[in-house]
C-alpha cells in the first residue's frame, strides 16, 4: 500500500481537511466521503475535517453535509472521492484549497490533483478506504459508524454482490466490515426501499422500455413524469440498473432529462465495454457502467443509434 503514503502524510500535516465527491451521488459516492470523514475525526480529534455537496434526500440516511465558509479553504487539503473527472466534483471550489488529492476507482482518463490513488479494478472506493484505513492501522481505525457507510457504499456499486467488479477482496473487507457488528439487514433495507413516485416509475420502466432485436434498449425520462410523481432529477439512482432486469435486455441507455432540457445518461451493459460511447458524449466510467450528457433530442437519438450499432457489431463476435 506504498501508494497511499504521500497522502497519509498530507492528512496527518493539514488542520483543514475538505472532502469532496462527485454531483448526483449514489451510496458509494457518500459512503465513501462520510465514512472517511469520520475516520479522520476519530483519528485526529483537533482537526477541522468536513464534507461538502448536496445529498438527496433518499440518501439522507448515509449523512448530511457541512456548510464550508470560501475562507475556510485556505491551506485546506482538498480530497476528492469516487469522481473521475472534475467536472462531475460537486462543489466547484475544490481547486480552492492548498493542495487536492484524489481518490478513485473509475479509470483515471482525468488524472487531476497533486496526489492520486486510483485502482480502477477496486469494486468501489469505499473498499479503497477501507483498504488505506488498514494500510495505515498505526494511525487509523475502522469504527463501527464508518463501517456502516463503507459497506453501504460497497452493496450500492456492487449491486448487493452481482457486478463484475466483485471480487474475493470485496467479500473479505465486506467480512472485516460485517466485524465491527454493524447491521446488514438495515443498510439492505435502506438501499432496496423506494418512494411511491419511484416504484410507479419502475414499473414504467420495466413496461414500456423500448429494446431492439440486437438487445440494446432505451428509455427517457422527462421533466413532466418526474413532476407527475413529485421526484427530483436526483432521485432516480435507484432505477439504473432496473433495464438489466429484463433477460433480453443486454445494454441500455437510460436518458434523465435536466431542468434545461439536456440530459443526463446512464449506460450500462451485461456484455459490450460502454464507455467509449459515453467518452464520446462528454462522459466516461467503467467498460460496463459508465454515464454521458446529451444536449438535446439529436443527441439523444444518436446515442440510441450508437448503442445499437455496438450491440449488432457485438453479437457478430459473440
Amino acid at each position: 500500500m506504498s501508494d497511499t503514503t504521500a497522502i497519509f502524510n498530507a492528512i496527518e500535516q493539514a488542520q483543514t481537511i475538505i472532502i469532496h465527491r462527485h454531483q448526483r451521488p449514489d451510496p458509494d459516492a457518500l459512503g465513501s466521503q462520510f465514512g472517511l470523514k469520520l475516520t479522520l475525526q476519530h483519528a485526529f480529534p483537533d482537526k477541522r475535517i468536513f464534507a461538502v455537496g448536496t445529498v438527496p434526500n433518499d440518501l439522507g440516511w448515509l449523512g448530511q453535509s457541512d456548510t464550508v465558509s470560501d475562507d475556510q479553504y485556505t491551506d485546506a487539503l482538498v480530497i476528492t472521492v469516487d469522481t473521475a473527472n472534475t467536472e462531475r466534483i460537486d462543489d466547484d471550489r475544490f481547486n480552492q484549497g492548498r493542495q487536492l488529492v484524489k481518490i478513485d476507482h473509475h479509470p483515471n482518463d482525468d488524472n487531476y490533483g497533486d496526489l492520486s490513488w486510483v485502482l480502477p479494478d477496486a469494486s468501489s472506493t469505499s473498499e479503497l478506504i477501507v483498504d488505506f484505513i488498514d494500510a495505515h492501522q498505526d494511525a487509523l481505525s475502522l469504527t463501527r459508524d464508518a463501517a456502516l457507510l463503507f459497506y453501504a457504499g460497497i452493496v450500492g456499486d456492487t449491486g448487493r454482490f452481482l457486478y463484475p467488479a466483485t471480487s474475493a477482496h470485496t467479500f473479505a473487507v465486506a467480512s472485516e466490515l460485517l466485524a465491527t457488528g454493524i447491521d446488514a439487514a438495515e443498510v439492505g433495507r435502506h438501499e432496496n426501499e423506494l418512494s411511491r413516485g419511484l416504484g410507479r416509475l419502475m414499473g414504467d420502466v420495466l413496461a414500456n422500455i423500448e429494446i431492439d432485436k440486437f438487445g440494446a434498449a432505451h428509455y427517457v425520462i422527462s421533466q413532466a413524469q418526474l413532476a407527475s410523481l413529485s421526484l427530483a432529477t436526483s432521485e432516480v439512482q435507484p432505477l439504473v440498473s432496473t433495464p438489466g432486469r429484463l433477460a433480453d435486455v443486454r445494454a441500455w441507455l437510460l436518458f434523465v432529462e435536466n431542468p434545461d432540457g439536456s440530459y443526463r445518461v446512464h449506460l450500462r451493459s451485461k456484455g459490450p465495454a460502454i464507455n467509449e460511447l459515453a467518452k464520446a458524449h462528454h462522459g466516461g466510467g467503467h467498460d460496463l457502467a459508465s454515464g454521458a450528457n446529451a444536449a438535446d433530442q439529436q443527441e439523444v437519438d444518436d446515442m440510441i443509434a450508437s448503442l445499437s450499432k455496438l450491440m449488432q457489431q457485438w453479437q457478430q463476435t459473440h
